[in-house]
């Protein structure tokens, strides 16, 4: 069976936000969140889906193939986004055996997802960017509009299978949700895990 991907967008020339190097953000439908301060509510709502074309990883490869010098020469290649990119695990994995081993793949995650996803891309991705919101579960729960359940599972098996180098961990100050004791907090229990890439900044709000 021939997986696909239902892309919302393909964006270009990206640099320093989405990975290393030159890279290519692919916006994929779909997010088991609704976070307050939702920066892509799209990517969950049932309109967009009706305009994503759905493509299969070749598919994918002649969109984006056209930056394989500028990908070549900075280090950079793909990052799927979304949404929740992990929602797609399979996909990715497949897109790995279709693009090649020279390109960087990364993914934007929030890790709100089963284990098993996260498993599938454990050998193919090269970065993970994740945000995780809030660490305390009831701030998690107030903010997302779900339970905690499977982000610290899913941070202990990525801490323990994975080189630090290769997760980059943002750690919001979310306005009238967490304080800087939460803050701290996270990043207190991701340093006990080995994390080191902390990213602490605001959100910021129209």
């Amino acid at each position: 069976m021939t997986v696909t991907l239902p892309v919302f967008s393909i964006e270009r020339h990206r640099l320093v936000t989405d990975g290393q190097g030159v890279t290519t953000l692919v916006g994929a439908y779909g997010c088991p969140l609704q976070c307050r301060y939702c920066l892509n509510p799209h990517a969950w709502n049932p309109a967009t889906l009706e305009r994503c074309a759905r493509l299969t990883p070749e598919q994918l490869y002649e969109k984006v193939k056209i930056d394989n010098l500028y990908f070549l020469a900075t280090g950079g290649g793909v990052t799927f986004g979304g949404g929740e990119a992990l929602l797609h695990a399979p996909f990715i994995a497949a897109f790995r055996k279709v693009c090649g081993p020279q390109w960087h793949l990364a993914v934007e995650t929030s890790l709100h997802v089963p284990p098993r996803n996260l498993e599938q891309v454990l050998d193919v991705v090269d970065e993970f960017i994740v945000d995780i919101k809030d660490l305390d579960e009831k701030v998690y729960e107030s903010y997302t509009g779900h339970p905690q359940t499977p982000l610290k599972e899913n941070l202990r098996h990525l801490a323990a299978s994975v080189s630090p180098g290769k997760v980059q961990i943002r750690i919001p100050r979310i306005p009238s949700y967490n304080t800087e004791e939460h803050v701290r907090a996270s990043r207190d229990w991701l340093k006990r895990l080995g994390f080191d890439r902390l990213e602490i900044f605001n959100y910021i709000l129209r």
